[in-house]
């Protein structure tokens, strides 16, 4: 009999080697289009909180008014059948999107999936667990309950006998035990599993792609915000690139978070040549860099970033295959990536452009793309791009989390051993 360590253990290696086994019953076939059963898939949408600016209101205006895509206004293209919500705070723009929109709310998550009955009764389920009144633990880490929530899912679909698409916004949970144990649960009951944020998809400037299979040395991210919030975004940018790399990713081995003046003189060290000149073309794509009197006070170099932007946050992340992957958090307010490539010393670098409500745009349109991703996948009960990209992120920002926990030390991370490989169409907006 396996206990919890033995089929944590084992989920893990299956993850790792990305060994999907058919199961018995699994997620039910899309139909034929103009089939009798070809109507519109319906979806239960799952969230903690709805006010202005959540990744919830985000997500439910778009699902239920629509959104604009290829210069037209586009509707939904499937129906949300049933709304959860866990809280009602001060602010709350969930009740009145419910009553506008004629929504049906429940008080539960599986009466949300089963639409008040026995039985799963909707084609696929939307999980943001992002925002909201939760507590933090002592690591600082904001304890959403996607997981939780995540299991209230899985157990409606065994109880069901059938699973369907899920979407799980951002990182995926707190512990990498969680983090595993979702996914493996994906692949156990054969349902697409989707997740992560929108920096993947969103547009970019230039608008240029990391090509497939191209031997990459290190990749590097200059974004902004907190830890175990905003650099799970910024460790996105990076890898929805690096998973291009020749030979797919294989996991990583160390997670290494350093702030201030420990960062930069880890910086300083000869091995970490290839990092600054990569950390300066990243800032060299942004559109927020610190300035004074309306321009950078100097040309942007190593020595002006060190001077002008002391506090950074960094994540010096070891790859198994000796790649290597290095996450800034500084004073600027966007994204931006840049990576070396081997063969012929190129720098492929570019901003993953996340126009952001009061910074030039009211509607947070990022979030197109990423909602476009998600009804795909439940029209087509297909994942358009892999979980494991989400899963190893998800390490990442444990990593970091405990590495700046135990003092600014380097942490192990021998279980990360997360073997998959990206899409070869990289799935970003173009237009």
């Amino acid at each position: 009999m396996l206990n919890r360590r033995s089929f944590l253990a084992a989920s893990t290696a299956a993850i790792a080697t990305n060994a999907i086994t058919a199961n018995a019953w699994g997620a039910a076939p899309s139909a034929a289009p103009g089939t009798a059963s070809s109507r519109r898939k319906k979806v239960a949408f799952i969230g903690t909180v709805v006010h202005l600016h959540s990744h919830a209101q985000h997500f439910l205006d778009r699902m239920t008014l629509g959104y604009a895509w290829s210069g037209k206004w586009v509707a939904p293209r499937f129906d949300v059948a049933s709304v959860y919500l866990d809280q009602f705070p001060k602010g709350d723009l969930g009740r009145e999107r419910i009553k506008r929109r004629k929504l049906n709310q429940f008080p539960s998550i599986a009466e949300a999936l089963t639409l008040g009955g026995d039985k799963l009764a909707v084609d696929g389920v939307v999980l943001i667990g992002e925002h909201g009144d939760y507590p933090s633990n002592e690591k600082g880490q904001r304890l959403y309950p996607r997981y939780e929530f995540f299991k209230q899912i899985v157990k409606v679909f065994e109880d069901s006998g059938r699973a369907v698409p899920v979407f799980n916004d951002k990182h995926l949970s707190t512990t990498w035990e969680r983090c595993t144990e979702m996914v493996a649960d994906s692949k156990r009951l054969g349902f697409p599993f989707l997740a992560g944020s929108s920096l993947p998809v969103t547009w970019r400037l230039p608008a240029i792609d990391m090509p497939f299979d191209a031997p990459l040395t290190e990749s590097v991210c200059v974004g902004y915000g907190g830890v175990d919030s905003y650099d799970f975004h910024a460790l996105e940018t990076a890898q929805c690139m690096s998973e291009r790399r020749r030979g797919g990713e294989v996991g990583i081995e160390s997670v290494h978070a350093l702030r201030g003046e420990k960062m930069w003189e880890m910086l300083q060290s000869p091995d970490r040549e290839v990092t600054r000149r990569l950390m300066v073309a990243a800032l060299c794509c942004s559109h927020n860099l610190p300035v004074k009197e309306g321009f950078p006070s100097g040309p942007v170099t190593f020595e002006w970033a060190r001077k002008t932007m002391p506090n950074t946050t960094a994540y010096f992340i070891q790859h198994r295959d000796g790649f290597r992957t290095t996450m800034f958090l500084a004073p600027i307010q966007d994204f931006n990536y840049a990576g070396l490539r081997s063969d012929n010393n190129e720098i492929v670098a570019c901003q993953m452009y996340l126009p952001m409500p009061g910074h030039g745009s009211t509607t947070a349109d990022f979030f197109n793309p990423l909602t476009r991703h998600i009804e795909t996948m439940v029209l087509e009960d297909r994942a358009p791009y892999p979980v494991e990209r989400t899963l190893l992120t998800s390490g990442m920002v444990i990593g970091g989390v405990d590495s700046l926990h135990q003092g600014q030390v380097a942490v192990p991370t021998p279980e990360m051993a997360v073997r998959y490989q990206g899409p070869r169409e990289s799935l970003f907006r173009r237009v």
